[in-house]
């Protein structure tokens, strides 16, 4: 007799995907719905009614992958967002089994062989993109997932995001407001998702203000505080009627390298250069001058997410099914323009 093994392995899915098929629940596309009822008839399965009349099996545990860091650099949002995701995972009864992905080139293959092992219930996503081959790879199997990002916006998928785009225009308004107009924006690669956001925003915000962006003001480079010394350097030497008077950058890292740059060079941070940061990372109030930063909702949205996907595991739809909350800036000196600025943090 033909086991559930054999039409998850006719149908080239997973044995849970099979499982939530015939019991109509989970989150399966209409296509590999197909694929399994089919295999289910060409292999005349028919399953066990004591099987069936069994509860599942619960591992209780949360699958979560990430890229380390280079020794050289720092990801505060990444500690955060791992430590409110498993306080949250915890409250709910469940655990997260965290493991790193060196070769993001290989990681559908890891999510691949934890679907099929059944060692985790559920996955959470970070770093999400473009055409991203997990979440390709999970929405095909039917397995169930939660993205911290979006990604392809006809992908139908559960997430929670931050508003990037309103972030970075927050940052601009308050720039504006102090009555800077040469603002520059230190952006990402084009192949980020978050980082087209942000600088979405950046650009919306200046038009609104009816400001035209110099295209010498917009330069993209990865999150490396040398790439963001540099970047700066090349700022310094437009002439005094192209210069920017104030920076944004979408990373704290980033504008950490930004404002060295501008002191290196005899400029006072705020009064000659405002800079402003992007995840207000606990060392930005100790710079001097403290960091202006935009801060991330992280603690909500390692709530938010674990409780999303425990609904799915659960064979329930979260509502609502994608959270876009908005960032909050937080003003310290690096953008003051007084020239008598003490080094004072402000947090609130």
């Amino acid at each position: 007799m033909p086991t559930i093994k054999d039409v998850a392995r006719r149908a080239g899915v997973s044995v849970a995907t099979v499982s939530y098929v015939l019991n109509n629940t989970g989150t399966v596309s209409e296509a590999t719905r197909q694929r399994v009822l089919k295999a289910v008839e060409e292999l005349g399965y028919r399953p066990s009614v004591i099987a069936r009349g069994l509860q599942a099996r619960e591992s209780r545990m949360i699958g979560y992958s990430w890229q380390p860091m280079p020794p050289d650099q720092f990801n505060p949002i990444l500690e955060k967002f791992i430590h409110s995701m498993a306080e949250a995972a915890a409250r709910h009864g469940y655990h997260v089994l965290a493991y790193p992905c060196r070769t993001p080139a290989n990681e559908v293959d890891v999510y691949r062989e934890m679907v099929e092992s059944d060692r985790v219930d559920g996955f959470i996503l970070t770093n999400t993109n473009l055409d991203d081959p997990r979440v390709r790879y999970l929405l095909d199997v039917g397995f169930p997932f939660v993205a911290f990002g979006r990604s392809n916006p006809d992908w139908d998928f559960p997430w929670v995001d931050v508003d990037g785009a309103d972030g970075v225009r927050q940052a601009v308004n308050h720039l504006l407001e102090l009555g800077h107009r040469r603002i520059a924006c230190l952006a990402w690669p084009k192949d980020s998702l978050t980082g087209q956001y942000r600088l979405q925003g950046y650009r919306e915000a200046m038009a609104d203000a009816g400001l035209e962006v110099d295209p010498a003001w917009i330069i993209r480079t990865e999150n490396y505080y040398r790439h963001a010394y540099r970047a700066t350097q090349r700022w310094l030497t437009l002439p005094p009627d192209r210069r920017p008077t104030a920076v944004i950058a979408l990373t704290d890292l980033m504008a950490i390298g930004v404002m060295n740059a501008a002191a290196d060079a005899g400029l006072r941070i705020g009064p000659d250069l405002a800079v402003v940061g992007f995840d207000d990372a606990p060392i930005t109030g100790y710079l001097r001058p403290p960091l202006t930063s935009l801060r991330q909702p992280i603690a909500e949205v390692g709530e938010r997410v674990v409780t999303m996907l425990i609904d799915l595991v659960q064979g329930q739809q979260p509502d609502p099914a994608q959270v876009l909350l908005k960032p909050r800036l937080i003003i310290r000196d690096s953008t003051r323009l007084s020239a008598c600025t003490q080094y004072v943090t402000h947090n609130t």
